[in-house]
């Protein structure tokens, strides 16, 4: 894993804190509970209250959705914070992602940023976000 890929996948896991999101570590699931100095603090369930192990980030990947799995539910909602941009010729484009764009990507644990391809994120199994 490149520095670049490395801060790629924290920007992107620290993002998704909030919102209950799992990774693999030695072949098991668990839940993220938090990151710091370069660790990753994991429980192996939402009912655990015994902490699990702290890997680096570079030995985790997250579970994500590709984008082509969003529903059209999901697609219209996004598509509802989006910003029109205008210019001098009129309207460009579907509109710009805000910040509300992200946070609902993030919720709905969505890889916008390309992590699946890079090897940085593994496929989330169906039911895994509910």
């Amino acid at each position: 894993m490149t520095q670049e890929q490395k801060q790629l996948l924290i920007k992107d896991l620290c993002s998704r804190l909030p919102y209950e999101t799992w990774v693999e570590y030695e072949g098991k699931e668990w839940l993220v509970t938090g990151y710091g100095h370069g660790r990753v603090s994991l429980l192996p369930s939402v009912f655990s209250s015994v902490g699990g192990p702290c890997p680096l980030v570079e030995e985790i990947r997250l579970y994500l959705r590709p984008m082509s799995s969003m529903t059209e539910e999901e697609k219209a909602f996004l598509g509802a914070t989006k910003e029109i941009e205008y210019t001098q010729t009129g309207l460009t484009g579907e509109g710009i992602l805000t910040l509300e764009s992200y946070d609902y990507l993030n919720s709905i644990h969505v890889d916008y940023r390309g992590l699946i391809p890079m090897g940085l994120a593994l496929e989330a199994t169906e039911g895994m976000y509910k």
